[in-house]
């Protein structure tokens, strides 16, 4: 299933909310219907909390099946919502890990700047190969991209290298579009894993058909 959502009237919902195939991060702030939104488009629990002591979970939060990696900052208290997951605390100094990290249950990519010890860091938690790379130029791969176990959406100016190479690491095939009425930060703009999605309010119908082609969601 897909839906279109908001967070409090802001479209770019994949900064704030993230999501594996088990459960959802909320912010505390989050209303009830932000909240079902994705508990019944993901078909999964939502929690609510603060990572760093703030709301920008997306931002700051990667995790597949296996674990999750989380900005240096976050707190004990603030963790324990991962009890299931093997837990990364990031030390780097590009510690935004929803922005630099892109991940599924078949691989890594990351911001080419990570440093050597944070590429074991995540290799060990998410239990997948880690790579560094761009995509479409960016660095921040996380926010140009969003990937699932059944497919991939990328920035509309991604390369036919950079295509091949997602496809390869992630084993999923991957498609260009934006979202959110022409944005190119695809990842910012959506929060799903395999068994749906929601993108932000401004997405169009044309966007919205691309994402459930690409990501294989039925309406």
């Amino acid at each position: 299933m897909l839906r279109v959502s908001n967070y409090n009237g802001v479209e770019f919902i994949g900064v704030y909310a993230v999501a594996n195939e088990a459960m959802a991060l909320l912010p505390m702030d989050s209303d009830d219907r932000f909240q079902e939104d994705i508990s019944t488009a993901l078909d999964i629990k939502c929690h609510k909390g603060t990572i760093a002591s703030t709301n920008l979970i997306g931002s700051l939060v990667a995790m597949n099946s296996y674990g999750v990696a989380v900005n240096s900052f976050a707190t004990d208290t603030e963790i324990t919502v991962f009890s299931k997951l093997q837990v990364a605390r990031l030390e780097d100094r590009l510690n935004a890990c929803g922005n630099n990290i892109l991940v599924n249950d078949n691989g890594c990519l990351v911001n080419p700047e990570m440093n050597d010890r944070t590429v074991h860091v995540l290799e060990e938690a998410f239990n997948v190969e880690v790579v560094r790379g761009t995509v479409a130029g960016q660095n921040t791969v996380g926010s140009v991209c969003k990937v699932t176990n059944k497919g991939l959406i990328c920035h509309p100016a991604s390369s036919a290298a950079d295509l091949k190479m997602l496809k390869e690491l992630f084993k999923v095939e991957p498609k260009i579009t934006t979202l959110n009425y022409g944005s190119p930060y695809v990842g910012a703009s959506i929060v799903a894993n395999s068994k749906g999605g929601v993108v932000g309010m401004r997405s169009t119908p044309i966007e919205q058909g691309r994402v459930e082609e690409a990501l294989d969601i039925i309406s």
